[in-house]
């Protein structure tokens, strides 16, 4: 699956276009019970015609009462509108919390850098770590547009000198150099705080 914003995803699945956020169901099912200032009484006072005709609605946000017209077919249309959006928001949920997404959420930007700074993981939490980050390369890194490892260390290392176009070569180069990275001891806060520095120096990195 692509990846795309929460707007985008709301577009194309027209959840925006279906009208289904709950004032808008209600305009289509009924309408509002109206208030109207009666200048002999001096106060605002709301029609009473309604009353016991028609089921009734108070929305809890503002108080406002909806008398409702529709026909069982209509409540029933919009009762499989909601089930099928709930169902899409389930599937994008999980696909959102899934692989590389519940570790790195999900990147957007168009050019990145990652910084890779293990710390004191000890060599079997260094393959873990590594793993994590072929899945984040081979998922989400393949579908945008540059990119570019820095890892911290006391010479900091680089995979290349700036971000590299993206394709399935330039992917698995980057997955190659990871995996032949040796285990070293704990970097100093300063070496990571370079190669943070290093990886925003350059302009046209996004993230």
């Amino acid at each position: 699956q692509s990846l795309v914003s929460s707007s985008e995803w709301l577009q194309r699945f027209g959840l925006k276009r279906n009208k289904l956020s709950l004032s808008q169901i209600l305009s289509q099912i009924g309408f509002q019970h109206r208030k109207d200032y009666v200048t002999t009484l001096g106060k605002a006072v709301a029609s009473r015609y309604a009353d016991g005709l028609f089921p009734q609605y108070k929305r809890a946000q503002d108080g406002s009462v909806y008398n409702l017209t529709a026909k069982k077919e209509l409540i029933l249309h919009f009762v499989d509108c909601l089930m099928g959006a709930i169902e899409l928001y389930k599937q994008r949920m999980e696909w959102l919390t899934s692989e590389s997404r519940q570790i790195f959420g999900v990147i957007q930007e168009r050019c990145i850098v990652i910084v890779l700074d293990f710390g004191t993981a000890a060599p079997t939490e260094f393959d873990l770590c590594r793993d994590a980050l072929s899945m984040v390369l081979v998922e989400q890194v393949i579908q945008i547009a540059r990119f570019n490892l820095i890892r911290a260390a006391q010479d900091l290392m680089k995979w290349q000198q700036k971000p590299t176009p993206v394709s399935d070569h330039t992917v698995k180069a980057a997955v190659m150099w990871l995996w032949k990275l040796d285990h070293m001891t704990a970097v100093s806060h300063t070496n990571s705080a370079e190669a943070l520095l290093e990886a925003m120096g350059d302009e046209a990195v996004s993230s």
